[in-house]
């Protein structure tokens, strides 16, 4: 089968996501009020009203789009979907991929994350974390930059999205540092990111030392779908792997145009991106354009995907 499907994570987030499908599919409300239970607050309304800086919080974001990705994936298969024939999630979206994947429950998986952005949350030094995207530099030019801005702090490459687009982790002075270099060495653009949490920097390890006590507790089975690793880029095998691979993620960078070429080369010729935006199509696209990058975040790109045809 021709058929990847993709799970974004943070930063993919806004106020009002999925209104239009939820009006469409009832599996979106139906798997926001399972999630607002097992939460105790009203996922939906937060998500629906806002504000933004409140959506956009580590501990309520993370638990958010995670819900967003498997309400997407129930309604696709509830109307007659196509099963993919492997899946890949960026950062928070292996959680997702992992449970549409029959590998972890909706409910372990949301205390996981609930977990996992607190831990985050506290292992960042306060006022002191940062990041940035970087976009027109090399791989290579980028890891110099960082090396360079690290006198002064920890500054790392953790997120290569595409060609030319990289991110960028660690104590807040050496990160604005790296940012000042990208620009001198060129860079298209170079920008400081809205977030409070230093996400795939080594300064994240005590989270994923903190989450592996919670996955401890919880069942992790084989997936059903094969789930390829952001990390390692490889298939997750069983539970212990995918512990392991699940706590080391939270400090080891994401490794997404790799994960997107081994889609391709594993024979996917169309990527539906299951969740609210269309940050990951559109990388997809950059990565290799002769790829059908679709995402189901509005009622007309929904019946696309569905109406596409699937080996």
């Amino acid at each position: 089968m021709n058929l990847a499907m993709v799970f974004p994570g943070q930063g993919s987030q806004s106020v009002g996501m999925q209104a239009e499908l939820a009006a469409i599919y009832p599996q979106i409300r139906e798997t926001y009020d399972e999630a607002s239970d097992l939460l105790g607050f009203d996922l939906w309304m937060t998500v629906q009203d806002g504000p933004r800086e409140v959506l956009d919080r580590t501990t309520v974001t993370q638990p958010a789009m995670l819900t967003a990705g498997v309400a997407a994936w129930r309604a696709w298969c509830r109307h007659g979907g196509r099963k993919p024939a492997i899946m890949a999630g960026h950062s928070l979206g292996e959680f997702t991929a992992l449970v549409c994947a029959e590998s972890i429950s909706f409910q372990d998986a949301l205390n996981l994350v609930r977990a996992r952005a607190r831990y985050m949350q506290e292992a960042s030094p306060q006022g002191d974390s940062a990041m940035a995207a970087v976009l027109g530099l090399s791989d290579k030019e980028v890891i110099d930059i960082c090396d360079n801005a690290s006198g002064i702090g920890i500054a790392e490459p953790v997120n290569f999205n595409s060609p030319g687009q990289v991110v960028i982790s660690g104590h807040k002075g050496a990160v604005q540092r790296a940012v000042v270099l990208a620009k001198e060495q060129g860079a298209r653009r170079a920008i400081l990111l809205h977030v409070s949490v230093a996400s795939h920097s080594t300064l994240m390890r005590p989270a994923g030392d903190a989450l592996a006590e919670n996955l401890a507790e919880v069942e992790v089975r084989p997936p059903k779908i094969t789930v390829i690793s952001a990390t390692d880029v490889r298939p997750y095998k069983d539970g212990d792997d995918i512990r392991h691979e699940l706590r080391r993620q939270v400090s080891s960078p994401v490794q997404w145009v790799l994960t997107t070429r081994a889609l391709i080369e594993l024979g996917a010729t169309k990527i539906v991106e299951c969740g609210p935006g269309n940050v990951l199509a559109g990388l997809c696209r950059r990565i290799d354009r002769s790829v059908t990058a679709i995402c189901l975040d509005a009622p007309e790109s929904f019946a696309d995907a569905m109406n596409q045809e699937y080996n």
